[in-house]
């Protein structure tokens, strides 16, 4: 079902907790934190979010509370339910859908 009801309304929402988790400073990493940084500032214009960066290098033991298996991962806490992304980041598309901001265009196969 794609009705507006399984979207978020930024405005609706007191504060967006999110914590991206990364190992080090990778190249991945960072940019996973730039794509982030963009979709927040462009899409979250004017709302409460905080942005909390893990790097399991330096805490690995915080990966098992989010159950993180993969890195780059991004975990939406707040609003509920939490939600996770895998990746960079970089296909803006897929973080909004991800993150309730957006729905999924689904690609009919017609060429």
């Amino acid at each position: 079902m794609n009705g507006d009801s399984d979207l978020i309304n930024p405005s609706n929402v007191d504060k967006w907790e999110l914590r991206l988790y990364v190992a080090g400073q990778t190249p991945k990493s960072l940019t996973a934190f730039a794509n982030l940084k963009r979709i927040c500032e462009q899409y979250m214009e004017g709302q409460a979010y905080e942005i909390k960066v893990i790097d399991l290098l330096e805490n690995p033991q915080l990966a098992e509370g989010d159950q993180i298996v993969a890195i780059p991962t991004l975990v939406r806490s707040l609003p509920e339910p939490i939600k996770k992304i895998i990746g960079d980041l970089s296909n803006t598309e897929r973080v909004l859908v991800g993150l309730q901001l957006r729905h999924a265009h689904i690609d009919s196969g017609t060429s």
